[in-house]
């Protein structure tokens, strides 16, 4: 519950167990129990603290705000915890994320600069200033995902697979519909177009290579991503906002659990394990798709076309395009969420954050598929 030891500066506390309501009348006595003369500072770690609710956090701020009336310093190990954060501003009247919300400037102190080339650096200034801090949120939200990946790790109840499941059939198996009707339409496009150029030549049995290799590499699985971005990822930060608006998230933080464990984790692992199953699904049926397109355009056999596909493909054609989705699954994921758990104020904004997720995703995906189509021409694969 409480552990003390002495030091040459005062006490250091550390918190222990579960800090509850239901654990109240412990708290009171281990709190009522402490000696504090000669104490002039109080350094209090909360890392071996397994569950801290409102009633927990309320009685550990009463307790810091006695002893700082009696002029002893109080000191954290790390941050604070969230709802201790979340009580003592809910008692100064604030909104629990009042203080994460980036200030704008006034629009009328641009007004009251005359000089043209003033107002542009104003507002470049501006814009610097609001996107820093959007970095900044940005890696403090990787971070904090980072930190609770390897913390559910130790736990296999921390993964939550029943959640890890169900979100396994939201993005994946209820997306195989729409992903296999897109790959199918794509891939025939792309043989129709082939076989018309190629006819010129006397080379339509390259239709084959080129509809495999595409599909294989880069139609199938950008073509999943692209539609799970608009799909899944306008999901997760459309329920994440709601959640949001309705409190259910400060909810979370106030009953001591982590909403990144509960909520954000589980859609991303359930993402990066869907994806890449709806390309293996979209190239299946896209390769099908070019087979139908060959048999009746250009009367070739569905022996020939089998055997030109196995001569065309290298052994990392396959892999090339699955090594790639888990990696914008993540991104899709992150996207989602992390615009998402902005949502604040109004529903207006959930809108705005909903759309803005989808175009991060989708661009995201595009940019990474970019990288990866350099990376591997510089390695040969």
């Amino acid at each position: 519950m409480l552990e003390v030891r002495r030091s040459d500066e005062g006490l250091e506390l550390e918190l222990t167990g579960e800090w509850r309501a239901l654990k109240f009348g412990a708290i009171d006595a281990a709190l009522a129990g402490l000696d504090l003369a000669g104490a002039h500072r109080i350094e209090i770690s909360t890392t071996r603290l397994e569950v801290l609710d409102l009633s927990g956090a309320w009685r550990l701020h009463e307790f810091i705000r006695e002893v700082q009336a009696t002029g002893t310093q109080i000191a954290f190990k790390g941050a604070p915890p969230d709802q201790l954060r979340l009580v003592d501003q809910t008692l100064k009247g604030q909104s629990p994320e009042c203080s994460q919300r980036h200030p704008r400037v006034p629009l009328s102190l641009l007004d009251e600069v005359e000089v043209p080339a003033l107002r542009s650096l104003t507002l470049l200034g501006r814009h610097a200033v609001l996107y820093g801090r959007d970095f900044v949120s940005d890696l403090s939200f990787l971070g904090r995902m980072a930190v609770t990946a390897l913390g559910a790790l130790t736990s296999w109840k921390r993964l939550r697979p029943i959640s890890i499941a169900r979100h396994v059939y939201d993005t994946g198996i209820t997306a195989i519909p729409i992903v296999s009707l897109i790959a199918f339409l794509i891939s025939v496009i792309v043989a129709y177009m082939s076989a018309q150029q190629l006819r010129n030549f006397g080379a339509t049995v390259f239709v084959v290579d080129l509809v495999t290799i595409g599909v294989l590499r880069e139609l199938g699985v950008l073509l999943t991503s692209i539609i799970v971005a608009g799909r899944s990822g306008s999901a997760f930060a459309a329920e994440l906002g709601s959640m949001k608006l309705n409190e259910e998230v400060d909810a979370l933080y106030a009953t001591g659990v982590d909403p990144f464990e509960v909520l954000v984790l589980p859609r991303i692992v359930g993402l990066v394990i869907a994806l890449p199953l709806l390309t293996i699904i979209a190239d299946v049926v896209g390769l099908a798709g070019g087979a139908l397109l060959c048999r009746f355009l250009l009367d070739m056999p569905l022996t020939q076309y089998v055997t030109r596909v196995q001569e065309s493909i290298t052994s990392t054609t396959f892999w090339v395009g699955l090594f790639k989705a888990p990696i914008f699954a993540m991104l899709i994921a992150m996207a989602g969420c992390y615009r998402g758990m902005q949502v604040r104020d109004s529903s207006r904004e959930l809108g705005r954050l909903t759309t803005l997720a989808v175009v991060q995703a989708i661009f995201l995906v595009i940019f990474a598929d970019a990288v990866f189509a350099v990376l591997f021409l510089e390695m040969g694969i």
